[in-house]
């Protein structure tokens, strides 16, 4: 049976607050209807706050990145995918590394731009937690 997407997206949200949580931030996600920034972490002390952004997929798809890259926000993106198998897998980019490796597809004049396992899914990105680092 097919996950619901929502429930996958819950998934990928908790486990990038888990695996934050880890590093000593205390995070919080944002309202769930709210567009962009889903975590707001910040040191114990509250000297230092980081925003990112989650996107989670059951498994190893490409990312919809929507139809503007203006709206890639954040200090960090996590993208979670393999939620379907209980091993899920997080990749840590930036927002400019988001950008330069999005893919434009465009069907019947409309325009959307994606990311690529082949481009988000390697060693460079694949649980590089130590890019965020600790709190």
């Amino acid at each position: 049976m097919k996950t619901p997407s929502q429930i996958v997206g819950n998934m990928g949200l908790y486990y990038a607050c888990f695996k934050l949580s880890e590093l000593g931030w205390n995070v919080m996600p944002t309202s769930r209807n709210a567009r962009g920034i889903d975590i707001i972490c910040f040191s114990m002390d509250g000297t230092r706050m980081l925003t990112i952004q989650v996107k989670s997929l059951s498994k190893r798809n490409p990312v919809p990145l929507g139809k503007d890259l203006g709206t890639i926000m954040g200090d960090f993106w996590v993208i979670v995918n393999s939620l379907d198998t209980g091993k899920p897998l997080a990749y840590i980019l930036l927002p400019h590394e988001v950008r330069a490796m999005a893919q434009r597809t465009e069907k019947d004049a409309k325009v959307s731009y994606w990311l690529v396992p082949k481009k988000y899914a390697v060693d460079e990105f694949e649980e590089k937690w130590q890019r965020i680092g600790h709190a």
